[in-house]
């Protein structure tokens, strides 16, 4: 039993007793083809940040290593990504302020803190927390970082650089540096040169790594034509040889107090990624059932080890975990071998990238970042619904003019005010019978409907709680108003009344005394046993007795007909 357990937390041991030869030489290649994306993907989705390009295969490095021992997914495959990019950059370039040497520090820190919320949220099976985000609150989210990335990004193929990471900041210095003649032509035609090869590839030819083509074209014009000297090209240069040590970031404690609200939201951001990804993968891996709380303990481990190792927090990777997989991959070696080929570049050939431009690593980015873009399922949305569209408008707009980070904590407090408002004010009904049909129905919906001389059945579809007890007593007293007969039992159908909390119990102890003064029976048909368990514990379930409590609206009304002997048929369900 402690073995098992022992395999399910490091399910990386349990993959490698099991591993079957025949598997290695399909991991080993989708390893090699693996890291041909991610040296440029890395490197790029670190400029974005705003940090040191090496930064970015440091991440990918510890990431890929980390998840491959952690991680319960064959397949999935972990990384910087450019939907956290410009979350980072938002929350530790206003903290490093005029000391740009605390940036890898900063973000290294992030990420350790980052990786702590994942991995308690997931020890202590807290992962519901990412149902917090609707998916038309997570489109209005993502459409407003993938505008901001590519606005971000889009100075880069231009040859010039903008501080600031929110939308409008980014869009003041775009036009600034336009109107300034800051644009290099060269730098230009190499950018968007790139961006051209990278969708062409993707249209046309989805097997090829276009990223890596235009990486590795854009890298040898720029050495062939020696164009950072001739035309003031912006380039990498070579990077630093070799791997860091593990360290833990020296950040005061003022600054990591400032960082926990930040961690929190890029811990929210990419366990909310990890858990859509490994459940789409999974299905695709021989139908394999989803451990949502190891996976994110391995998104933890896999930041905590980012941070030790002087990069910046990581998410699963949507674009580079199908490149693994149509590549062969069997299991997380494929991950393991990318990564050895990463540490290879740095230990023997850091030189390599000397003459790789940035433009080419903001080509990456943006069309990432184009590729980010939720256009169809939110105009669909208002179609479908209005009111979520609204949601999702109000969340990209948002995050766009706030920043991310704000955007974020903004986005969930959306979520959370628009599912109060579906519970605070739900949909009711006055339910009648209607002929040809089992049941009882709504009489708005059904005008045909019949309803039983002196009885009230009403249906109320959401909990009782503190927010809309009151407004459900209101409702209950004006459909006795309206009722076309004096009404004598009132039947709450509280099947979909899932809670009651002691506020809605105080609400319903007062509109039973007096529906009492005024002759009117309440009862209850189809309650939960949960629900009637409440009841008790409030010591109501007795006060109003337990024969007036029905199984189903049927037996209500066939207790009410047989009492005040009613002319009504076809009452039985």
């Amino acid at each position: 039993m402690q073995e098992r357990r022992y395999l399910r937390r490091v399910p990386g041991i349990a993959v490698l007793l099991g591993y079957r030869p025949r598997w290695l030489i399909k991991d080993i290649v989708a390893g090699i083809v693996l890291m041909a994306i991610v040296v440029p993907a890395g490197m790029g989705y670190a400029e974005a940040a705003h940090l040191p390009p090496i930064s970015g295969l440091y991440a990918t490095i510890a990431a890929m290593i980390a998840y491959a021992l952690f991680g319960p997914s064959r397949l999935l495959v972990l990384g910087p990504d450019s939907g956290l990019a410009a979350l980072i950059a938002s929350i530790v370039v206003p903290l490093a302020a005029a000391h740009p040497e605390r940036l890898m520090a900063l973000a290294g820190m992030l990420a350790i803190l980052s990786g702590a919320f994942c991995v308690v949220v997931g020890l202590f099976h807290l992962g519901f927390v990412t149902d917090l985000l609707s998916k038309p609150i997570r489109d209005g989210y993502i459409n407003g970082v993938a505008l901001t990335i590519v606005i971000g990004q889009t100075p880069k193929l231009l040859g010039f650089d903008v501080g600031g990471s929110s939308l409008v900041e980014g869009v003041a210095g775009l036009v600034r540096g336009v109107a300034s003649g800051a644009v290099n032509g060269v730098t230009c035609m190499l950018g968007f040169g790139c961006l051209f090869i990278i969708f062409a590839c993707k249209l046309w030819l989805p097997r090829v790594p276009g990223i890596f083509i235009a990486v590795v074209g854009a890298t040898a014009v720029v050495e062939w034509f020696d164009l950072a000297w001739r035309a003031h090209v912006a380039v990498v240069s070579s990077l630093p040889q070799g791997l860091p040590p593990p360290a833990l970031p020296l950040v005061p404690l003022d600054d990591i107090i400032a960082l926990l609200p930040g961690a929190a939201a890029v811990a929210l951001i990419s366990l909310t990624d990890i858990s859509v990804l490994s459940r789409v993968f999974a299905t695709r891996d021989s139908g394999r059932n989803v451990d949502r709380d190891q996976e994110l303990v391995a998104l933890g481990a896999a930041n905590i080890v980012c941070g030790l190792l002087q990069g910046f927090p990581v998410t699963s990777s949507a674009s580079r975990t199908p490149v693994a997989e149509s590549s062969g991959a069997k299991t997380q070696l494929t991950g393991v071998v990318a990564a050895l080929c990463v540490c290879a570049l740095l230990l023997f050939a850091p030189k390599l990238v000397r003459s790789l431009p940035t433009a080419a690593l903001g080509a990456v980015v943006v069309a990432a970042g184009i590729g980010l873009f939720e256009v169809r399922s939110v105009v669909g949305l208002l179609r479908l619904r209005p009111s979520e569209f609204v949601q999702s408008a109000v969340c990209f707009v948002g995050v766009a003019l706030v920043g991310v980070v704000h955007g974020i904590f903004f986005a969930v407090a959306l979520a959370l005010l628009a599912f109060v408002w579906r519970a605070w004010r739900p949909y009711d009904a006055v339910l009648g019978r209607v002929d040809g049909r089992k049941g009882y129905h709504d009489i708005v919906r059904h005008p045909q409907a019949r309803c039983v001389p002196g009885l009230l059945l009403y249906r109320w579809d959401a909990p009782l709680f503190f927010a809309n007890a009151e407004i459900f007593r209101d409702r209950v007293l004006q459909a006795i108003s309206n009722a076309s007969t004096p009404t004598r039992w009132l039947v709450l159908a509280a099947e979909p009344v899932t809670d009651i909390d002691v506020t809605a119990a105080s609400v319903l102890t007062d509109l039973h005394q007096l529906l009492r003064k005024r002759g009117i029976d309440l009862n209850f048909a189809e309650m939960k046993g949960p629900v009637k368990d409440l009841l008790s514990r409030y010591q109501l379930f007795d006060k109003i007795g337990a024969a007036h409590f029905f199984p189903t609206v049927g037996a209500a009304v066939a207790a009410y007909v047989d009492e005040y002997d009613v002319e009504w048929r076809d009452w039985e369900d």
